[in-house]
């Protein structure tokens, strides 16, 4: 996204700041951070925090602290009924926004060499990164000397960097068919019911998913506007409170991998035909807690705001954590399973995903989440033809 404004050759009156209709985005589908790298020869770096959305960034930080909550209490389940209706309600929602606002914030993605580069550096490079830095702490943690690297089998967290690189890419192609959404569902529906697919790239995930993503690739700042209004914030409350019961009730009936969207209905032992019902039904469920949660996300900035840029960091980097704490025995202590140890994983879990969200763990870990690598990239004919005029050799 560029404000470069052409000069006439005149000396005229300074022309008033151009009007910004987003908030710069990086190719994780997220608004850019302050200072970071999301434009070429580091241009991010002139651009004022204030020209993000707040919205987005509130949306984007409450949605990493659910996730990070919800880690907190899968090993609660088994003992306490509430933590297991907490869980089921926030999984049904909390990777479809941040799937939502990812696909929000993709629709500029025109598969030019620019952006495929930044797909690359912001997507494709982290995943490999953490992909090796997941294995190795399996490896040292987990107690397990031989499990292998391998980048087609996404482990724990890194399945959205996976489905995010594939998402990201076939992006100009739901903006030239007539029915985008529909077809990304008949798309998910068809992968419930397909136990062939198998495990690579975690495809059932990447497709299963996918109807939210390019449910943000034709959404417009006016939908986002409708749920905010006063009576759907109302709405949202009983709507909520309806979720939590249901899911009470679900909770001891109901498989939870069906949440998890990384199985075909066959793999969960049931018959294919409930694979299209159920990816339907979590849709329409998704969806409408979707709007109930992004009701309630503040406008206006807050101090959690800045972090909303250094969601990505925290999302990544609590995994070892949550992943360390099941290998360390964290869960064993009595007291845990309790009311109180359930109050103290979530203030836990909250406090951790908030520090890894702050400017200074972005900066210490930038080098691996947007490293620019200017190396490994040819400069387009565009770019060369800029440096000259920059440097006098042309008119």
């Amino acid at each position: 996204m560029s404000d470069a404004t052409q000069s006439t050759g005149r000396r005229a009156a300074p022309l008033p700041p151009p009007r910004v209709a987003a908030a710069p985005v990086t190719e994780a589908g997220t608004p850019a951070a302050p200072g970071g790298g999301t434009e070429a020869g580091g241009r991010a770096a002139e651009r004022p925090a204030e020209r993000r959305d707040a919205f987005f960034d509130n949306a984007k930080y409450l949605a990493v602290l659910l996730v990070a909550m919800g880690h907190a209490w899968e090993p609660l389940r088994g003992d306490s009924r509430a933590a297991a209706a907490l869980y089921i309600t926030v999984y049904t929602f909390h990777m479809p926004a941040f799937i939502v606002i990812s696909g929000y914030f993709s629709r500029s993605f025109d598969a030019s060499p620019k952006r495929l580069k930044r797909l690359v550096t912001g997507v494709a490079v982290p995943y490999v990164i953490f992909e090796v830095a997941y294995t190795y702490f399996k490896r040292w943690a987990g107690d397990d000397p031989t499990y292998p690297i391998s980048l087609l089998d996404p482990w724990y967290l890194t399945w959205f960097l996976a489905a995010l690189f594939i998402w990201r890419l076939t992006t100009p192609l739901w903006k030239v068919v007539r029915w985008p959404l529909p077809l990304a569902l008949a798309i998910a529906v068809l992968a419930s019911v397909s136990p062939d697919i198998g495990d690579d790239l975690d495809l059932q995930r990447v497709l299963q998913f996918l109807p939210f993503f390019v449910l943000g690739l034709v959404l417009k700042p006016e939908h986002f506007q409708l749920v905010r209004r006063g009576e759907v914030r109302l709405l949202a409350l009983p709507v909520l409170a309806a979720a939590l019961a249901f899911a009470h009730w679900a909770a001891p009936r109901m498989n939870a991998a069906w949440f998890y969207r990384r199985d075909s209905a066959q793999e969960l032992a049931a018959p294919g035909w409930a694979g299209g019902v159920m990816t339907l039904a979590m849709f329409g469920c998704s969806l409408v807690l979707v709007a109930c949660f992004l009701a309630w996300v503040p406008g206006r900035k807050l101090w959690f705001t800045a972090l909303g840029a250094g969601t990505l960091y925290g999302y990544l980097l609590h995994g070892f954590l949550a992943k360390g704490s099941r290998f360390w025995g964290w869960y064993e202590a009595d007291w845990l399973h309790g009311p109180l140890g359930g109050i103290t994983v979530t203030l836990a879990a909250g406090t951790v995903i908030t520090l890894l969200c702050t400017p200074p763990v972005q900066r210490a870990f930038r080098f691996a989440m947007e490293p620019e690598l200017k190396w490994a990239f040819t400069r387009d004919a565009t770019t060369l033809a800029k440096g000259r005029v920059r440097n006098g050799s042309a008119e």
